[in-house]
């Protein structure tokens, strides 16, 4: 398993447009195999979850080590993920023959992703620390964002409000210059 990338889709998960099925499909692009299992009600489920889920990245972008934490042992209690090891050839064909999933075959789609996140969120937390996780500081924009930079110094959701923020911050500068 990639923690670090499912902890990424998590951020995805709570910046995305969730509004109804086809909208999940589409946040799914790049998992073609899951679009014909999507239901109206893993929409529903995992707008829920989001809203349970934002916190976390809120109280880690405010440093809060503690509600981080606290907030996700309760997702983890309210949502239990069920690891299973998964492999593609026989039990005697050697090591790296095998590979951990977060949730068994039956699971829904949204049973998934929440195990997906609940688990790339919890190890990064423990392998990275509690407040790795952000909210975008550009004025117009909420999305949250998992910061994996060596010196924890990400800001922005995306190089696009990064630009945006510092195209304005040197206009201001500008302005503030020119009525001197």
């Amino acid at each position: 398993m990639d923690f670090v990338r499912y902890a990424e889709r998590s951020a995805s998960l709570v910046n995305a447009d969730l509004a109804d099925a086809e909208r999940l499909v589409h946040f799914l692009d790049e998992r073609a195999w899951l679009h014909d299992q999507v239901v109206e009600k893993d929409a529903t489920v995992l707008r829920r979850f989001v809203k349970e889920l934002r916190p976390v990245f809120e109280a880690s972008n405010d440093g809060d080590v503690h509600a981080v934490v606290d907030q996700l042992n309760a997702l983890l209690a309210k949502h239990p993920v069920t690891p299973y090891i998964a492999g593609h050839g026989s039990a005697d064909s050697g090591p790296g023959r095998f590979h951990m999933h977060v949730a068994d075959r039956d699971s829904t789609v949204s049973e998934l992703l929440v195990a997906e996140s609940l688990m790339g969120l919890s190890t990064l937390v423990c392998d990275l620390g509690a407040t790795r996780l952000g909210v975008c500081d550009a004025a117009s924009c909420s999305n949250v964002f998992v910061d994996t930079s060596p010196n924890q110094s990400r800001r922005y959701c995306s190089d696009r409000c990064s630009s945006r923020a510092n195209v304005a911050a040197y206009r201001a500068r500008q302005k503030a210059a020119a009525h001197v």
